[in-house]
């Protein structure tokens, strides 16, 4: 039998669907042979129909339609088949093919083991029963698949109603609002069917009981449980069903061949969850909030290693920061940017040469002629806090401090430029640092308040993986966050797309790469 390619782990498989009526040898023998009755390959198609309680559509693989078993058993019973093994290889490889710029999404095609599979789908007499182990064979996939047959619920009695309005201007607790208000308890109303009682469900007042249902609703969806619903959570509130069905859809085919998890201590950060963990192994080490790039500079996905830290660094403004966030601050107030620090720098005759902010009129630049460059020196109030982490990338990502401590008390935290803003910048350190010979707290303290910028290697190198889950399953329980950037959607674009598509091989232990449609 012919060897099978080996598949580098990063890389999503891709097997060609076969042309339907059209069965490769290996395939043919397989299906002449199946143990399967006539009536557990119906149930075996009944079971493909309901591929969409798996986040798969059955249009995909072509299961036959019942009338086809009166008219051709034998034609119906093959091509049944045919489609449980196209079927079988997406839930157990995944549907999605590599997506551009997705470096944090893994497979292991090598630990499935799909020729084995596809030949106890064959002989099994209940063939069934093999799609259904398939299925719940992802990490936290029966979590998942309830969630996202509730959200399919929800979706089949019609949604949930859109709140209409000026949802521009915040709605602050105790008001009275007789457009939205109620709107929002009929929204509300899974939370606390009371909000729509009778009288209450025109009661223009937003109550403490209303006030009570927005603050858990909040906090669900890692908003801040303020009770004020402005823009932020009036959008969350208007996000239609469909696209929780998608994320749902998206994070069950993310977790297909997923690889085992590292076994070295690693740091991992879910930008659409604003979080870092340090793990060791399953084991979190460290858990923090972070700050991400905002939605139109967005953090990249990243598989990268920790090299360095360097203490009181400066801030070399990149060209966009400067042009769009630091020039109109120029313009208001020369004096002000270089007593926080702000220089303004420019190239003559091949040289860098300081320029004085206050001597130039900048109503003569905008953004696109600014013929300066800013760098901020080290201290206080400088961007990057007073800790950065070097972590060499070509998209000159870092993590860093911040002096605008405050905003880690927001819900929805993409502020940043790209970059990692850290919550507790000198617990990661600490954890950097240790087995660098020479550096010990003391001397961490007393580099930081010398205000020189000091770098040094770390003796041993981190692993970061910049990572966009906006479904993860804690306890049991399944939490979701709002697709920043819209990844999920695409992915769930190249799921439709089905490029490549697999289907699986009756030849030995695993399958055989094939050229994609």
């Amino acid at each position: 039998m012919r060897a099978f390619l080996a598949l580098p782990l990063l890389a999503v498989t891709a097997f060609a669907l076969p042309a339907p009526g059209l069965v490769r040898t290996a395939d043919a023998q397989a299906l002449a042979t199946a143990a399967a009755s006539d009536a557990a390959v119906q149930r075996l198609a009944d079971r493909l129909s309901r591929l969409a309680e798996d986040g798969l559509d059955p249009r995909w693989y072509q299961v036959p339609a019942a009338g086809l078993a009166d008219a051709d058993p034998a034609r119906y019973r093959a091509e049944t088949l045919r489609a449980a093994q196209a079927a079988l290889a997406d839930l157990l490889l995944g549907r999605a093919g590599p997506l551009r710029g997705r470096v944090d999404l893994r497979r292991d095609p090598s630990a499935v083991q799909l020729g084995a599979w596809v030949a106890e789908l064959a002989a099994a007499p209940e063939p069934a029963t093999v799609i259904d182990r398939a299925a719940d064979l992802p990490p936290d996939a029966r979590a998942l698949k309830a969630e996202l047959a509730r959200y399919r619920a929800i979706a089949a009695a019609g949604g949930w109603p859109r709140i209409t309005g000026d949802t521009r201007r915040t709605l602050e607790p105790g008001t009275m609002d007789a457009a939205r208000v109620p709107q929002l308890r009929a929204r509300l109303a899974a939370l606390d069917p009371g909000l729509v009682e009778g009288p209450a469900a025109a009661n223009p007042l937003y109550d403490d009981r209303l006030l009570a249902a927005v603050r858990l609703y909040q906090a669900s969806e890692g908003l801040e449980p303020d009770g004020r619903v402005g823009a932020i959570t009036w959008d969350v509130l208007n996000t239609p069903v469909d696209t929780k069905i998608t994320q749902l859809r998206v994070a069950l085919d993310m977790r297909r061949a997923q690889p085992a998890a590292r076994a070295e201590r690693r740091i991992e950060v879910n930008v659409p969850h604003y979080r870092l963990q340090l793990l060791d192994g399953r084991r979190v080490v460290q858990d923090m909030a972070v700050i991400v790039g905002r939605r139109d500079r967005q953090t990249p996905m990243l598989d990268v290693r920790m090299t360095a830290v360097q203490f009181n660094p400066p801030w070399g403004a990149p060209d966009r920061n400067a042009r769009e966030d630091l020039l109109p601050r120029f313009r208001r107030d020369p004096a002000g940017m270089q007593a926080a620090g702000y220089r303004l720098f420019q190239r003559v005759d091949g040289e860098v040469v300081p320029v004085d902010a206050t001597t130039l009129d900048f109503a003569n630049y905008n953004r696109n002629h600014f013929p300066y460059f800013v760098r901020q020196d080290a201290g206080d109030r400088n961007a990057l806090g007073r800790i950065k982490f070097v972590m060499p990338n070509s998209d000159a990502i870092f993590m860093h401090d911040t002096p605008d401590r405050h905003l880690f008390s927001r819900g929805q935290r993409a502020f940043s430029s790209g970059c990692i803003r850290l919550e507790r910048p000198m617990e990661l350190l600490s954890e950097a640092l240790s087995g660098t010979a020479g550096w010990d707290r003391t001397r961490v303290d007393r580099t930081l308040a010398s205000r020189a910028t000091v770098s040094t290697p770390i003796a041993r190198s981190v692993p970061v993986r910049l990572h966009y889950t906006t479904v993860i399953v804690e306890g049991g329980q399944v939490i979701m966050r709002s697709d920043i950037y819209g990844l999920d959607a695409d992915y769930a674009r190249a799921m439709d797309r089905g490029t490549p598509q697999r289907v699986a091989s009756a030849e030995g232990g695993n399958a055989r790469g094939a050229a994609a449609r």
